[in-house]
């Protein structure tokens, strides 16, 4: 029996991403279900970056799980199989953001007590209000949602992902100078949205 052929036959659950592609392609519906079960949890950690509705979560998940069984043949095995997930899983929520957008302000009357306290601090004394606190991400997850698409993309890939300029330009598609500009104007915007808060509050 030939080395190829053995590998073929290795249980989905040990077979690597690598192995598992072909016998999809062919039409083997364990392997898929294999490599669905080993990525889910990587893929809702990343859609739930973007959306916050379960049932919104669920369906992006589902979208891009059917985008990479219809999208499979163009896997070329020239990066690891995850690079080319997290590219298609990154595509669909940008597209989700886009088809989604909101654009809701968000009033001094909505914020929690936490959050005003932190307000509070950041207003006397920005480099003594804590950047680890619950309230202080509450209120970053407040802003990125009303940011445009683009510029909540650039954003959470850039400081909350930590990932470096190369990274996003792979997984978005755009130049890396496109992402140096959209980075730019990102954080420009969340200044701007944070500004309008504290004018509500103060003014």
């Amino acid at each position: 029996m030939s080395e190829t052929k053995q590998l073929e036959e290795r249980p989905c659950g040990e077979a690597e991403d690598g192995e598992l592609v072909p016998r999809i392609l062919r039409g083997e519906e364990s392997a898929f279900e294999a490599l669905v079960v080993r990525h889910q949890g990587r893929v809702f950690a990343t859609v739930r970056r973007y959306a916050r509705r379960e049932d919104e979560v669920q369906d992006i998940v589902q979208e891009i799980f059917l985008k990479v069984h219809q999208k499979l043949s163009t896997f070329r095995g020239e990066a690891p199989f995850h690079h080319w997930l997290m590219r298609l899983a990154v595509r669909t929520c940008y597209d989700f953001l886009r088809a989604h957008q909101r654009n809701k302000e968000s009033l001094f009357a909505d914020l929690n007590p936490g959050e005003t306290d932190w307000l509070d601090r950041f207003v006397a004394a920005p480099e003594e209000a804590g950047d680890d606190e619950d309230a202080a991400r509450s209120l970053v997850e407040r802003i990125l949602e009303q940011l445009s698409p683009s510029s909540r993309l650039v954003i959470t890939l850039l400081e909350i992902e930590e990932r470096s300029v190369k990274e996003i330009a792979e997984l978005t598609g755009w130049s890396q100078t496109a992402v140096k500009v959209r980075a730019f104007r990102a954080r420009r915007e969340m200044r701007k949205r944070l500004g309008r808060l504290v004018l509500k509050k103060y003014l």
